[in-house]
């Protein structure tokens, strides 16, 4: 069975590669080299063509700060684009697998979100997401929507690398520490999402929307806490001091929410998916990128 993979270049695209990998489908990747989602036509031949078992849209706007004066684009690609995925799955019989996010949720919340809390994003970003989930519901398109949060892996822009990078630069650094979520390793939402959509075969009351993200929440100063314990035993530089700052005094463009930690529950009793274990990812990830580095 063949499987389309779109946004082959970011990073969950390349741990689904990874992950697809190991599996018999015949995997297709495409990334905006290949074809650009937001051209309807040139989607639209591509899945009528290829006739393919299910679509993973693992591309998105994913510019949080950019999307505040740039709504058009980051509605065209989140919402227009993956309104129009959904109808042409539909139409072919096509698996329709999304990601979407946990900045669909404002941060009041004193508890995990469930799939079923009420939403209210904060962030164009957040909007045009949400827009995508429900335009996908919409749509008589099988389907499967992963809410995720806080991706990190040895691929692609991240915070984890982000926090390298200035560590060999600064010898102090500031994080926010009154934003709580989630970490979640991309390889285990890739496998996530290949472990679900084989499960497809046997049950098609699957369907619909989950939230996978990390095990255990975290501030950011948190996450980033435990990277530079985990690079400092690797012999990586890592800051003299790290501050801990509140989210006003970082003054971002878009409201992020305070608190977005996603339940796990619901895809754990239907496919028997545990959420991401991030902790113990953390040394898997450095040690790859060192490993990168001596090649």
């Amino acid at each position: 069975m063949k499987v389309i993979v779109l946004g082959r270049n970011g990073q969950l695209g390349r741990c689904l590669i990874d992950q697809l990998n190991s599996t018999n489908y015949e995997v297709i990747l495409c990334g905006r080299d290949v074809i650009d989602i937001g051209d309807l036509s040139a989607t639209t031949d591509l899945i009528t063509m290829t006739k393919p078992y299910a679509v993973i849209n693992a591309s998105a706007y994913t510019a949080v700060d950019k999307a505040e004066t740039d709504f058009e684009m980051a509605n065209h690609i989140n919402h227009i684009a993956v309104k129009n995925l959904a109808e042409i799955c539909g139409k072919q019989g096509a698996i329709l697998v999304h990601i979407s996010t946990d900045y669909v949720f404002d941060g009041c919340a004193i508890s995990p979100y469930m799939e079923d809390a009420q939403t209210h994003p904060l962030s164009v970003y957040g909007r045009t997401k949400l827009f995508g989930e429900q335009a996908i519901s919409r749509v008589d398109c099988q389907h499967l929507i992963f809410r995720t949060a806080w991706l990190f892996s040895e691929y692609g822009n991240n915070f984890l690398k982000t926090m390298l990078s200035l560590a060999k630069k600064r010898d102090e650094l500031s994080i926010v520490s009154d934003q709580t979520g989630c970490p979640t390793y991309a390889q285990h939402l890739a496998k996530a999402i290949v472990c679900a959509l084989s499960m497809l075969k046997n049950d098609t009351s699957l369907y619909g929307l989950y939230n996978y993200c990390g095990d255990k929440s975290c501030s950011w100063f948190d996450f980033a806490d435990e990277i530079f314990s985990e690079a400092k035993c690797l012999g990586l530089k890592t800051p003299k001091k790290v501050h801990s700052i509140a989210s006003s005094d970082l003054m971002t463009i878009a409201k992020r929410p305070h608190y977005s930690v996603l339940d796990n529950h619901k895809i754990y009793k239907a496919f028997g998916i545990k959420g991401s274990d991030w902790k113990n990812s953390i040394p898997i990830v450095l040690g790859k990128i060192v490993d990168s580095t001596k090649k």
